[in-house]
């Protein structure tokens, strides 16, 4: 609202600081907030450059696995034994609260990516290879799981952002340029009230004079 449709009131005036006072706590804590959202965010970046790294030594070893398989076992008998191998099993996704920000978190509460080795009647050589890969696609639950939050906590960082420069940028100083708006008519009225109390006295000087020299 523009100052000049203000009423230039003191209730107004008290009215106008208060919001001021309620903006400042509210931009500082959206300020502190957002700096909270980028330390939660280099946290969990770190944590998925971590767990990258670990994927890639994790391919390469798995791949390895693969090859000593198909070496013991034949590419034949390895595509046989593949074909047996059970579907991945659906994930269970849930979500979780990190800074105010709602992302997704993979319950692996009840569920494995394969069936267990154990109750397959598999050489050695394929089941190390069933555990490398198993341990590849929690990794890379993990990861999706991470970098999905990173996108949240950013967009929430940069609405944060945004949020607190309309705050400081354009509100606070639209209501502190309606106190100086209120103030300024203040002084005008004042001076218009002391003009005015001098032309009445001036007056009454007057016929207070004429009075005496009748």
């Amino acid at each position: 609202m523009p100052a000049e449709t203000v009423r230039p009131t003191r209730l107004e005036l008290l009215r106008t600081r208060r919001r001021i006072v309620v903006a400042k706590k509210g931009l500082n804590l959206l300020k502190l907030k957002r700096t909270a959202l980028i330390v939660e965010f280099f946290a969990i970046s770190k944590e998925a450059m971590k767990l990258r790294g670990d994927l890639q030594a994790r391919i390469a070893r798995g791949y390895e696995s693969i090859r000593m398989a198909e070496m013991m076992e034949g590419p034949t008998r390895l595509e046989s034994i593949s074909m047996l191998l059970p579907d991945v099993l659906p994930i269970q996704v849930a979500t979780k609260n990190v800074m105010g920000v709602r992302t997704p978190r993979v319950d692996r509460g009840d569920y494995r990516p394969v069936a267990a080795p154990e109750l397959l009647d598999l050489p050695t050589s394929v089941n190390e290879s069933i555990r490398h890969f198993q341990g590849i696609y929690s990794v890379v639950l993990d990861i999706a799981e991470k970098e999905n939050a990173l996108r949240r906590l950013l967009k929430e960082i940069e609405k944060t952002k945004r949020r607190a420069s309309a705050i400081e940028n354009v509100l606070i100083p639209r209501l502190q340029g309606t106190v100086r708006y209120i103030k300024f008519r203040f002084d005008e009225l004042e001076r218009d009230a002391f003009s005015m109390l001098k032309s009445v006295k001036r007056k009454m000087e007057a016929t207070e004079a004429d009075a005496v020299s009748a």
